[in-house]
């Protein structure tokens, strides 16, 4: 099954409950539970599980798509003057049925066979050659608890989207991917630091590319510089080293 829409996962089939993660659009999931019109589902990727309103829905076979923008839309119209009828993010999956026509000058777009819609072909564009490269694009993202996309993310979500992209497979939480990953003594560029439930990308020995509730936004520390800064020093408990992030193509 696949998610029909980017949806938050809560604790308890309350919209008022903790929201735990969030689900994007196309992701693999299973169906646990149905109550009323909220479904408790399984993601494939982490094993999550959390309570949605109706977000699993069995999806024609076909060949996916993966998007590589930070976030776009779908429209109901190869034009952006059309209504929006969904949004998409880093990772959100979509069938496309092949037909590719040119709306504004120079704009193209792809009409989707699953979801309904059409998408312009920038929502499939290039990654960067780095991880950090694409990190860094997410600088001033909304920080959101339990977000993991560019509309609104928190600390692990982003670590764990990030390393999708490049296709490496993280925990969502910031507490196993520390145990996932080999310890590094001497921080360098690529390195995951880790802090009482949270965790940040190092961009080098010093700074830190982090979603934060204290800026809330992704922005960028420096350890032991700043207010903020020095309490993540303070509180450092250590970095992890992916040996491998594979780039796009290999």
């Amino acid at each position: 099954m696949r998610a029909v829409r980017q949806a938050f996962l809560h604790r308890e089939p309350n919209p008022q409950a903790e929201t735990i993660s969030e689900v994007l659009l196309g992701e693999q999931l299973t169906l646990l539970e149905h109550v009323g019109e909220w479904q408790r589902v399984r993601l494939a990727a982490d094993g999550y599980e959390g309570w949605a309103r109706a977000a699993a829905v069995q999806v024609p076979a076909g060949g996916w798509s993966t998007v590589t923008a930070l976030r776009a839309h779908v429209y109901a119209a190869p034009t952006v003057a059309a209504p929006v009828l969904g949004r998409l993010s880093l990772g959100s999956q979509v069938q496309l049925s092949g037909e590719v026509v040119e709306g504004e000058p120079g704009r193209f777009w792809e009409r989707l066979a699953w979801p309904e819609g059409w998408v312009s072909r920038s929502a499939f564009r290039p990654l960067p050659s780095t991880l950090s490269e694409l990190g860094l694009a997410f600088l001033g993202t909304p920080y959101r608890w339990g977000g993991r996309s560019a509309w609104g993310v928190d600390c692990s979500g982003l670590m764990q989207v990030l390393h999708a992209a490049y296709g490496t497979v993280l925990p969502r939480d910031s507490g196993p991917q520390r145990l996932a990953l080999p310890a590094a003594e001497r921080p360098q560029a690529g390195d995951l630091a880790f802090f009482p439930g949270h965790v940040g990308l190092m961009l080098d020995d010093r700074r830190v590319l982090n979603a934060t509730s204290y800026h809330m936004a992704v922005a960028i520390d420096t350890l032991g510089q700043g207010q903020y800064g020095q309490l993540l020093e303070r509180d450092l408990l250590g970095f992890g080293r992916i040996q491998t992030v594979p780039q796009k193509g290999e």
